[in-house]
């Protein structure tokens, strides 16, 4: 990863955390119709796998950091495969 992609990359994660509590919270005041609780709860499972996406990166690169002499048991575990 580029020095200005990670920095981009790290700036949109905290992005969609924040928007993810906000909608979060919103849901759980219960002011919500029907459409707007399903909407939401789209909009959330999209942001909850792009944070995810971004710490599982995270995590690879650290493991990666700790064991470079082992890239490919790593890269195999996390499904990139050799």
């Amino acid at each position: 990863m580029s020095q200005t992609a990670e920095p981009n990359k790290i700036a949109e994660f905290e992005a969609s955390l924040d928007e993810l509590e906000q909608l979060v919270a919103r849901m759980e005041g219960g002011d919500m119709s029907l459409d707007e609780s399903l909407q939401s709860f789209e909009r959330g499972i999209a942001l909850f796998r792009s944070c995810q996406g971004v710490l599982d990166a995270a995590q690879l690169r650290v493991k990666l950091l700790r064991d470079p002499a082992a890239p490919e048991y790593i890269l195999t575990k996390w499904g990139v495969g050799y």
